[in-house]
């Protein structure tokens, strides 16, 4: 339910990589006698990360408050369990002394690193940003078996898009239903699409914002009734996944047009996702104020389902939403949930794209999911991701620049014992997305 994003100046796009063919070079490593601020923290990058330098030594009072140690260092766990131990500095490029390019050995490859140092007496690292990697002889079978060993249930497809046609490159467990988080919104932006093809709606309609959810980036606090287009509502709710732009969306089109939109984009299991819930309505079923209601819920087929549904709309809003059951682990994950498989994404990528829509494939564009190198090798690149405890899901849409040709890449990772790590499964996916730009 929680949005999946790029932070743009954060560990966290540690995990982001984009690997591409290495050529062999001899490693040649920063000088012992730096003489800017950027080579010395360049020069201890190594350091940092095989833990012979201290966190609050290396990284700024703002890095530090914006990644916490704990994340940092799991993310580096991560790195280190896909590509090996850093190994040494192959060259620190600075045009001003405080930032500029690392290119930073692993064991299995080459990382880009972007590093910013202030401008203080200690002159420590205000960001580090990995913006690519060079990985050497990658293979769809080598991260298809990184994935199957993660943790709980995944799934993934990596397919060209040849008009209806869906031709697989790779896969594992395509047909099976994950839960999929927020990529649910892309079957919303499909009906919105279709009412305005229709001539039912326009882009520029101007409508009230008029529901409220939970974990909203864009309209938390917003005054209830605030004139938005729907535009602005759909750039919202796919760029970050704003869930109050994404349950007014819902109301405004109706929810029985986006499950007949469901059903008509080929989903093979639309049931698991009838009635289709609005954010506020999910998201308070599964906490501790629901504890009467959702046992019946998830019982009932579709009809009890939706009359139970429609019968305490008074009780499923934001203010009975009990954000204090989100904190502990994943929560009915396989029972209140969207759902979907690979391959029913796949479809909805097809339907999506034979929209035609220069609107719809903006709002997509917005947030690519994985940053400009791993899009390097893509004219057009879409994408909406879904996450919450236990969950995760990547889809992205994309036309090959070499060729022109189109593609889909999705995976999804379901554990409902523990709560799954982001840039566990970035940072194969936008694998994934490289060496099908290959």
């Amino acid at each position: 339910m929680a949005k999946v994003g790029v932070t743009a100046m954060a560990a966290a796009m540690l995990a982001m990589l984009a690997p591409q063919a290495v050529t062999a070079q001899a490693p040649e490593t920063a000088s012992p006698n730096a003489q800017t601020a950027f080579d010395r923290r360049a020069a201890q990058l190594v350091d940092l990360l095989t833990g012979a330098i201290a966190f609050s030594d290396y990284f700024a009072p703002s890095f530090r408050a914006a990644i916490p140690e704990a994340q940092f260092k799991a993310i580096n766990v991560s790195l280190i369990a896909q590509y090996g131990r850093p190994l040494s500095i192959d060259s620190a490029t600075s045009a001003d002394g405080r930032s500029g390019t690392i290119l930073l050995r692993f064991e299995k490859g080459v990382a880009t690193i972007a590093l910013v140092v202030d401008g203080g007496a200690e002159a420590r690292v205000t960001g580090l940003q990995l913006t690519g990697f060079t990985m050497a002889d990658d293979s769809f079978a080598k991260v298809a078996a990184e994935i199957a060993a993660l943790p709980g249930a995944t799934g993934f497809l990596v397919a060209e898009l040849d008009g209806a046609a869906i031709k697989p490159l790779a896969s594992a467990h395509a047909d099976t239903q994950f839960a999929i988080g927020s990529t649910f919104k892309l079957y919303i932006l499909d009906e919105l699409a279709a009412q305005v093809a229709a001539g039912k709606r326009q882009w520029s309609d101007v409508v009230s914002l008029s529901h409220f959810s939970f974990s909203s980036a864009g309209t938390a606090n917003w005054p209830v009734d605030t004139p938005v287009t729907l535009q602005t509502l759909a750039n919202w709710m796919i760029s970050v996944s704003d869930n109050g732009a994404t349950d007014t969306l819902i109301h405004l089109l109706g929810r029985e047009a986006i499950e007949a939109r469901m059903r008509s984009a080929g989903h093979s299991d639309p049931s698991r996702n009838i009635p289709f819930l609005t954010t506020v309505e999910a998201f308070a079923l599964k906490g501790n104020n629901f504890a009467d209601l959702r046992p019946l819920f998830i019982r009932g087929d579709d009809a009890v389902q939706r009359k139970l549904i429609e019968s305490n709309r008074d009780r499923l809003i934001l203010s009975n939403v009990d954000g204090v059951s989100f904190t502990a682990g994943p929560r009915f994950i396989d029972s209140l949930e969207w759902f979907a498989s690979p391959n029913d994404i796949a479809r909805l990528m097809v339907d999506l794209r034979a929209r035609q829509s220069k609107t719809l494939f903006a709002a997509m564009a917005i947030n690519n999911g994985v940053g400009p190198a791993a899009a390097a090798g893509w004219s057009y690149l879409g994408y909406k991701g879904g996450s919450e405890n236990g969950v995760l899901s990547m889809s992205l849409l994309g036309q090959r620049k070499s060729d022109g040709k189109w593609f889909v890449v999705t995976a999804s990772w379901n554990n409902p014992d523990a709560n799954v790590g982001t840039e566990d499964l970035i940072g194969r996916v936008t694998r994934l997305l490289k060496l099908a730009a290959e």
